[in-house]
């Protein structure tokens, strides 16, 4: 066979080779994007999720947090009327067996109270998570004293470290929050911003990338995703639980606050009545102010409690302080049943 016909077919036989490589890579970088299209719709979903779920329970927080910090700084009229009687018995704390209330002096409740209403005035602008900081931390922390004798024009920005230190809101660890992060909303901001790492090169490859090269990074890419998919999962987990912790405190302490403000109530009527003699009180008016002495010791208890409890580790999520909570909600509903 003559040189020229053998070099022509050897031409067509590398040319058709060519064209098959060419068409499997093609189809190999058809499959590598749509590997890459699946797992950035199903990560941006996962983030979705996750958002969702911080919102929520951000919420439920502040809710929590923002009602004790009323609770506590209303007790400055408690305060105030219960220093009208005269003769009348002191502060003690209270234990039947099944309910324990513990002691507290007219001065402790006057700071806290002011403490309180300082926060309270500087959550206007304050970030969301800020009030649920408290809630997780317990409302009635040093912090809140200390501020109790400080000027009442303190803002609430000189409060940095507060509930970012002790609040511990942020299901990615305590670390992250010592570190002077802002709660929720820094676990939501790193979620947020977590990408696809080399996924996201997929997207601007060109075509001199090797199919073989694009399908592997399309795979370590969809691996990532269900990895953070797993924490994502897990965080998710965690927001729910302490939504719904967070829901049945909040229910427990307005029953126990609107008991509370009933015999408050009355009490104030008995003393705007002109009767500020304990000796002079009938014998239910010394039950309802004595309830009313009792219902403060029992919110201020409540306010103490730490919804959630800061981890040891910087990579373990916050424990939810299921057991503080609870015994909490327990104590005050029989507080309720046997009044």
């Amino acid at each position: 066979m003559a040189i020229p016909i053998i070099l022509g077919i050897g031409a067509a036989i590398a040319a058709a080779g060519g064209i098959g490589a060419g068409i499997n890579g093609g189809l190999k970088m058809k499959d590598a994007n749509e590997t890459m299209a699946l797992a950035k719709k199903r990560h941006d979903k996962n983030v979705e999720c996750f958002e969702s779920a911080n919102v929520s329970t951000s919420k439920a927080m502040d809710q929590v947090g923002k009602t004790e910090l009323k609770i506590l700084n209303d007790f400055e009229n408690f305060s105030v009327t219960w220093e009208k009687i005269q003769n009348k018995p002191e502060f003690r704390s209270f234990d039947n067996g099944n309910i324990r209330i513990t002691k507290y002096s007219a001065d402790e409740l006057s700071k806290v109270s002011v403490g309180a209403g300082v926060l309270l005035g500087g959550l206007g602008g304050a970030a969301v998570g800020t009030a649920g900081g408290f809630a997780a931390a317990g409302a009635t922390t040093s912090a809140v004293m200390a501020l109790g004798t400080a000027t009442t024009g303190t803002a609430i920005s000189t409060l940095s470290g507060v509930a970012a230190t002790n609040a511990t809101l942020a299901a990615i660890g305590g670390g992250a929050i010592a570190a002077g992060g802002g709660g929720m909303a820094l676990g939501a901001t790193i979620l947020g911003a977590s990408t696809l790492g080399v996924g996201l090169l997929i997207g601007g490859a060109v075509f001199s990338i090797t199919g073989n090269s694009i399908s592997d990074k399309a795979d370590k890419a969809y691996d990532q995703m269900k990895e953070e998919e797993k924490i994502i999962n897990e965080l998710c987990t965690y927001l729910g639980d302490l939504e719904v912790v967070a829901k049945n405190y909040l229910a427990t302490l307005k029953r126990v606050n609107k008991r509370y403000q009933e015999w408050f109530g009355n009490l104030k009527a008995t003393i705007d009545s002109g009767k500020t003699n304990w000796n002079d009180f009938l014998p239910e008016e010394r039950l309802n102010a004595e309830n009313t002495v009792l219902a403060v010791g029992l919110l201020y208890d409540m306010c103490k409690v730490k919804l959630v409890l800061a981890s040891e580790t910087d990579n373990e999520k916050n424990l939810i302080n299921y057991a503080d909570s609870n015994t909490a909600i327990s104590k005050a509903v029989a507080f309720l049943e046997a009044k």
